[in-house]
C-alpha cells in the first residue's frame, strides 16, 4: 500500500523448491502470474530464490525494515498471487493489539460523566 504516494514493499522473494510437491503450485505461479505481477509493479523488486528441500515462502522486506514470511505450501497459483498482493498491499507496521472494539479521537462524555457522578454521590466507591 502507498503511504502518502511511496509504496512500503520494496523487495519480494520468492522462495522454492525445484524438486518437492509442496512447491507444485509456487513453480506454476512462476510460470503463469509472476511475469505479470512483476510487470504491474514496476517499484517492486522481485527475486526468485531456490532452496532445496524446503516449503515455499514468500518474504517480504519493507521500507520500515520490517519483514513478513507467508508459508504457501501447497497452494494454488491464485492464492500464492493473493497473498503477494496482501504482501504489497500490507504497510509493514507490526499488528497492535487494541484495548476496547471502538476507538475513536474523540471518548464519550456520557462515560467520564458517569464516573464522576458515582463517585460524588456515593461517596466515592
Amino acid at each position: 500500500m502507498a503511504l502518502r504516494g511511496v509504496w512500503q514493499l520494496k523487495k519480494l522473494i520468492v522462495s522454492y523448491c525445484d524438486w518437492g510437491g509442496s512447491s507444485r503450485g509456487i513453480r506454476a505461479f512462476m510460470e503463469s502470474e509472476l511475469p505479470t505481477f512483476k510487470e504491474k509493479n514496476p517499484q517492486l523488486e522481485v527475486v526468485t530464490e531456490l532452496i532445496r528441500g524446503q516449503h515455499p515462502h514468500l518474504k517480504g522486506f519493507y521500507k520500515n525494515k520490517n519483514e513478513r514470511v507467508v508459508c504457501v505450501k501447497n497452494m494454488t497459483p491464485e492464492d500464492i498471487l493473493l497473498y503477494g498482493t496482501r504482501l504489497r498491499n500490507a504497510l509493514g507496521r507490526k499488528v497492535v493489539k487494541l484495548k476496547t472494539r471502538h476507538v475513536t479521537k474523540h471518548p464519550s462524555v456520557q462515560v467520564m460523566m458517569a464516573t464522576l457522578l458515582k463517585h460524588s454521590l456515593f461517596g466515592g466507591e
